[in-house]
């Protein structure tokens, strides 16, 4: 890792950036500010909380569908308020929460526990770029399932212009910033299959088709076939009980 450049964060931190010049991966050194930073795990400046949401979890009704098992148990791993879970439920799906750091207001119910040993998918949206070991953590995650969908939105090989509103200087919170490369070098790492769309991402033991991965992504919720009617929900609810 070279260094950078430094930044001041929360306005009055000193952050230091460093760079990986063979993968484009970029973190923060020591963060040590990060325990003031989560004092409001949520920051205000998240505007767009609720709508991703109800974006993402469309997406991840057909994802499951097409690739998993729509009857299995799936984990919303860092969900934060719950809003997810509460979602992916409330369409027919086994969904539980898991959150260390911020309170579980939409999905009480469904707390995950290690009892729960049936769980085939994992959902981690917005989460590794708050990481200061996502290494340790997908290893944490793979202990449940093989299976991970992940958001984190992805930086050039180079150093993005310091405008680049995922650096997140306002609020000190995202501290790891990953590249397509890296991300690819990552799930080799765990001799996972890697599949990509823009900031949208699953690592899984499963081979499937890149091309239908993409096409689902990108139109989830959008074509009249895929979710914009009544449809999909009928059929899942169908088989998936509801609690």
């Amino acid at each position: 890792m070279q260094f950078a450049f430094s930044h001041n964060v929360i306005e009055k931190y000193q952050a230091n950036y460093f760079l990986c010049d063979s993968c484009g991966f970029m973190n923060v050194a020591d963060p040590f500010w990060l325990e003031e930073a989560y004092e409001q795990p949520i920051n205000e400046t998240d505007t767009g909380l609720l709508s991703r949401n109800i974006f993402l979890h469309k997406k991840i009704i057909v994802l499951v569908d097409k690739f998993l098992d729509s009857k299995k148990c799936y984990l919303d791993y860092a969900g934060g308020y719950g809003v997810f879970t509460r979602l992916m439920r409330d369409a027919g799906f086994n969904f539980y929460h898991q959150d260390l750091y911020t309170k579980n207001i939409f999905a009480k119910s469904y707390e995950y526990n290690k009892e729960i040993h049936n769980i085939s998918g994992i959902t981690c949206f917005e989460c590794l770029e708050h990481l200061i070991d996502p290494v340790l953590e997908i290893k944490k995650m793979l202990d449940i399932t093989s299976n991970i969908f992940i958001t984190t939105d992805l930086k050039p090989m180079g150093i993005p212009d310091q405008n680049w509103h995922y650096y997140g200087f306002e609020h000190g919170q995202h501290i790891s910033f990953f590249t397509l490369k890296s991300l690819n070098l990552l799930a080799n790492k765990f001799d996972l299959n890697f599949y990509s769309e823009g900031n949208f991402h699953f690592l899984s033991k499963k081979k499937i088709n890149i091309r239908k991965f993409r096409k689902y992504v990108k139109n989830a919720g959008r074509r009249k076939n895929m979710l914009s009617s009544k449809a999909l929900y009928e059929k899942i609810s169908k088989r998936v009980s509801l609690t």
